[in-house]
């Protein structure tokens, strides 16, 4: 039996023989590699945009606003000039805003806050012990060997009436054995453990995006250690989280934190066309439950059979530190268990009173204007509650398990998961001047509108000018990381002008949603790269922003080649709506 799964199964974290897309990928790698120290690249970048708004004002560079008069950020005359930073002025606004860039950048105080309390879990040994609880299960379950067998009752049998209904329904029989005998290999290959945690990862991954940044403070760096538990390469697992969780940014089975926010810019830049046209947080719910099992099907594919082939065995010798303590998979002990139990309890318990904050319709979490919850502290606040959720959890598992016993152990925890953000607060310090002086250039926006008239004067009416809007979104992401603030500027355009062409604001959103997704995991504008990297780093310490990039890139495309055909799928080829009250179709008046 094991040497019959071991055929079937691929040689996953062994070496493969070097292919021409893996050599692409080396090369990625190599030249992304050429590239200096993250820290040292958001310095030259920052001081790379200093110089070229200096020389673009000096040219004149300038954009049409496509955004409405009176709208928030347009000039009086409607053009987005370049803002030169290489002058008097500019030069005290640096001075000036050097600390607030730091301190305001939205992604540092999101993981400071958040990982205090994921250190006080982790200091207790709660998330060891409910990671050892899952491998353990998952590398114990065996999935049956049972073969199926096409029975047929014969003319002997003396009950006439059974003969005549097993005639009758012979063909439905037939055909329901052939669905069983084709359908047992792929359960046999999902239940198999390395696979089935890899499909579990990627699902998670995906979901865990409704929470905004709780799977990037979390659940990638949870993936490495689980990866690494297993004898699989951490890295692997570090990219099979983040390319789920940020790739599959617009893939989801609820609704999210950006969803009304995107709902919102969609909306205003189609009331250009039509001043009473709504668009409301849902839209695109359909066509995102539908992505959620298309991201974790690719993810999984591109992790067990490019890329974990590719990064082939780890080597622990080359970890920034002594990772011994997470190879040691004990089972775990009575009280660990009984510990593991009582902290299920609490955690019930709390989720029960949290559910009263914002399930009644007088909920103190609800939107207090509205009542809605989508747009509510509850969301807003969700850092918070990651905080609490880990806190108090982490707490209560220590003090039964006997790992902590006061808070100057809550403390403690707290302290070491600060001690390890050393070089994720020093790559932020320079990325956060990066990103405030690229926003005061106004150089993205100009190279955004210039990119989306290009694609403009292409001149598609039919559905495939989709294939050109998504490619243009995900370029645009690469030099704007922010999923609003790239919508804010191209909405304007893109709306009206497929609108006028025939399509819904509904679809439109979708579409760029993709564009928007799929190069999230390569670009270093992402808010969330330095701390990806620092990750990485604790796994490999030479690790440089080409490794990076070189593992991301097949999600990226997989994603991308996925996604469009769904898309088009979905949309044109199904007739399917994209979400509840979505047409596909805008009919001009």
């Amino acid at each position: 039996m094991e040497e019959k799964e071991k055929e079937q199964q691929p040689n996953v974290g062994e070496p493969k023989k070097t292919t021409l897309f893996t050599r692409f990928l080396d090369f990625v790698e190599w030249l992304g590699n050429l590239l200096p120290h993250p820290v040292t690249l958001f310095a030259l970048f920052a001081l790379g945009v200093i110089l070229i708004s200096g020389l673009a004002e000096w040219l004149d560079w300038s954009a049409e606003d496509p955004r409405p008069e009176g709208a928030p950020g347009r000039a009086e005359d409607g053009i987005i000039e370049a803002v030169s930073l290489l002058n008097a002025e500019g030069f005290r606004m640096i001075v000036e805003n050097l600390v607030p860039n730091f301190t305001g950048f939205a992604p540092l105080g999101v993981v400071l806050v958040a990982l205090l309390g994921v250190g006080v879990s982790e200091r207790s040994g709660l998330i060891s012990a409910c990671i050892r609880g899952l491998v353990l299960k998952a590398a114990s379950f065996k999935p049956g060997e049972k073969q199926y067998e096409f029975r047929f009752y014969p003319f002997e049998k003396k009950n006439g009436f059974l003969v005549l209904v097993n005639y009758i329904l012979l063909p439905l029989r037939y055909i329901f054995y052939r669905i069983k005998k084709f359908l047992h290999p792929v359960i046999r290959f999902v239940m198999t453990p390395k696979n089935l945690v890899t499909i579990a990862i990627c699902f998670a991954a995906v979901v865990s995006n409704t929470a905004s940044e709780m799977g990037y403070v979390v659940l990638v760096p949870l993936a490495a250690v689980i990866f690494y538990s297993m004898g699989r390469h951490p890295l692997a697992g570090l990219a099979c989280g983040f390319a789920c969780v940020s790739g599959g940014y617009s893939a989801n089975i609820l609704i999210g934190t950006i969803d009304p926010l995107l709902a919102g810019l969609t909306q205003e830049a189609a009331n250009i066309i039509d001043p009473d046209y709504e668009v409301h947080a849902a839209v695109n719910y359909y066509f995102m439950l539908i992505s959620t099992f298309m991201i974790t099907l690719v993810g999984t594919f591109v992790t067990l059979y490019i890329v974990e082939p590719k990064l082939g065995k780890y080597d622990p010798s080359i970890a920034m530190e002594d990772l011994s303590d997470q190879s040691i998979m004990n089972p775990l002990t009575k009280k660990e268990i009984r510990a593991l139990i009582i902290t299920g309890i609490t955690l019930v318990i709390m989720l029960g009173l949290l559910a009263l904050t914002i399930i009644p319709e007088n909920g103190v979490l609800r939107n207090p204007e509205t009542g809605e919850t989508l747009n509510s502290p509850f969301f807003r606040g969700i850092v918070a509650f990651i905080f609490i959720f880990f806190l108090i959890p982490g707490f209560v598992y220590g003090r039964f398990a006997g790992t902590m016993k006061n808070d100057r152990d809550i403390i403690d925890g707290m302290a070491n998961a600060m001690s390890t953000l050393g070089l994720y607060i020093v790559i932020v310090f320079f990325a956060a001047q990066f990103v405030a002086f690229f926003g005061w250039s106004n150089l993205g926006q100009i190279f955004a509108v210039k990119g989306a008239e290009f694609l403009t004067d292409i001149g598609l009416t039919g559905p495939e000018v989709f294939i050109g809007f998504i490619l243009i979104s995900g370029s645009v992401n690469l030099m704007l990381g922010s999923a609003s603030a790239q919508w804010a500027v191209t909405a304007p355009i893109f709306v009206p002008m497929l609108m006028l062409i025939g399509y819904s604001p509904e679809v439109i959103q979708a579409a760029y949603r993709i564009g928007d997704s799929v190069t999230n995991i390569i670009t270093p504008m992402m808010s969330y790269f330095g701390l990806i990297l620092a990750f990485a780093n604790k796994y490999d310490k030479d690790l440089g922003i080409g490794t990076i990039i070189s593992m991301m890139l097949p999600y990226s495309i997989f994603f991308f080649l996925g996604w469009m055909l769904l898309f088009f799928l979905w949309v044109f080829g199904l007739g399917m709506p994209v979400g509840p009250d979505a047409p596909t179709y805008y009919i001009i008046d």
